[in-house]
């Protein structure tokens, strides 16, 4: 049997020999012109980079330029395949030439086509999550309760206390507007007892726009006492990252004092490369790693991308929030972030199937009695050892998956083979 195989792929050979002999005598005129359809070039046989479409002489080294064609006509394969640097045709291959060739074969069937994008990340703070403590008051930091950065903060835990005697002539008027409206409840002229309660109620409001909380206007009310320093509040639990103020310093209103990140959810932001664009949406999930801790990893979703490309990287940003429940991730961290996207159930192809001449893709499918036939298909993303399917092939077809170069070179031979013989009696198929 391998005598009969190697004497058979012997003979395709010779004829295909043959055949290119034959096509060359059959598409020359005596008068050295291509035949219709076909163009001729002139190069030197010393150095090919020089040609020229009309006869005459090397500019290098002065040899006679020969005539080389650069079209050559292409029979069309089977199924419509049509790939004009590479003709094919249907083989036969019997059971015992599978066995020893190794053929295996594939189906085309519907599974689940993802694709895993992976890229370096860098945490930064949730910008959403950050906090500017100012005050709206003119005054003096009395004291610090918070004196150094990257020191821990809880909600509503106290910050600085300031003095301002502003703010104490506004407790004195609530103290006395309140007084006044207690007198004046029991008056038999409503329109004063209303314009007391008012005046207390606006003082009342006064307090509250300076950010002085509803608990210290109580233990004012209830006191029947100014204080002197009232307390501002930590708005949110974080990490104190930014300090510009000092005991004793004198602030104005609207000035810039701390900055509290909260850090149970951070960013991870990522380059994107050009060719992985297509496949990169808003709300598709990603996977965070540490290089130096194996097995832990930190899921999240991309919450923005950029509009703009870096024209030095040619990347583009991405965003992507990461929760943080247990505060591991630090700001200026580096990891790795695989983003999956996913295309759902989609008819698919395997990738050992598919062989490709750089404008097209084929396949060799199963056909009966033991005919493997070209196919030219349409493919579109790959995905762990798959092609998406988008053309050429129906669910359940059988495919080639492996021995394709073999089949390959049998398809090409054949196919030369009949052409150069018009289409013929094949005599490989003895």
């Amino acid at each position: 049997m391998k005598t009969h195989l190697m004497s058979l792929t012997l003979a395709l050979m010779l004829a295909a020999s043959a055949a290119s002999i034959l096509s060359c005598q059959k598409d020359t005129s005596k008068s050295g012109k291509a035949v219709s359809g076909q163009r001729a070039l002139y190069l030197c046989p010393m150095h090919p980079q020089i040609t020229s479409d009309k006869p005459g002489s090397c500019p290098i080294c002065g040899m006679d330029l020969v005539p080389k064609k650069t079209t050559v006509a292409t029979p069309s394969g089977a199924d419509g395949l049509h790939d004009e640097t590479k003709p094919l045709a249907p083989i036969t291959v019997s059971a015992d030439q599978k066995r020893l060739l190794g053929i295996t074969f594939g189906t085309i069937e519907k599974r689940p086509i993802s694709r895993d994008i992976r890229t370096s990340a860098r945490i930064v703070p949730d910008e959403t999550r950050l906090y500017r403590v100012t005050a709206k008051i003119e005054g003096y930091v009395d004291e610090l309760f918070v004196n150094v950065t990257g020191q821990a903060v809880k909600k509503g835990e106290p910050l600085l206390s300031i003095y301002s005697p502003e703010l104490v002539a506004s407790q004195e008027e609530f103290l006395t507007a309140i007084t006044a409206a207690r007198h004046m409840a029991g008056s038999s002229h409503e329109a004063v007892s209303r314009g007391a309660a008012s005046l207390a109620g606006a003082a009342r409001r006064r307090l509250k726009l300076w950010d002085i909380t509803d608990a210290q206007i109580s233990r004012i009310e209830n006191t029947g006492k100014a204080e002197k320093n009232l307390k501002l509040f930590a708005p949110s639990g974080g990490y104190v990252i930014e300090k510009n103020v000092l005991a004793g310093q004198k602030i104005m209103p609207g000035e810039p004092l701390l900055v509290i990140a909260d850090l149970s959810t951070v960013w991870a932001e990522a380059d994107i490369y050009e060719s992985d664009l297509p496949y990169i949406t808003v709300g598709m999930p990603v996977t965070l790693t540490l290089p130096y801790w194996p097995g832990k990893s930190f899921p999240g979703t991309v919450r923005f991308l950029n509009p703009f490309l870096d024209p030095q990287t040619r990347t583009l940003k991405a965003r992507m929030n990461i929760e943080n429940p247990e505060l591991v991730l630090k700001p200026d961290m580096l990891g790795s972030a695989v983003l999956q996207y996913s295309l759902g159930d989609r008819l698919a192809v395997p990738e050992s199937a598919v062989l490709r001449t750089g404008t097209k893709s084929y396949v060799f499918r199963a056909a009966e009695e033991n005919h493997l036939m070209p196919v030219e298909v349409s493919t579109g993303m790959k995905a762990k050892g798959w092609y998406e399917l988008l053309a050429g092939l129906t669910e359940g077809d059988r495919v080639v998956t492996s021995a394709n170069f073999l089949i390959d070179s049998e398809s090409s031979l054949k196919a030369a083979l009949q052409a150069a013989t018009g289409g013929g009696h094949d005599p490989a198929d003895h």
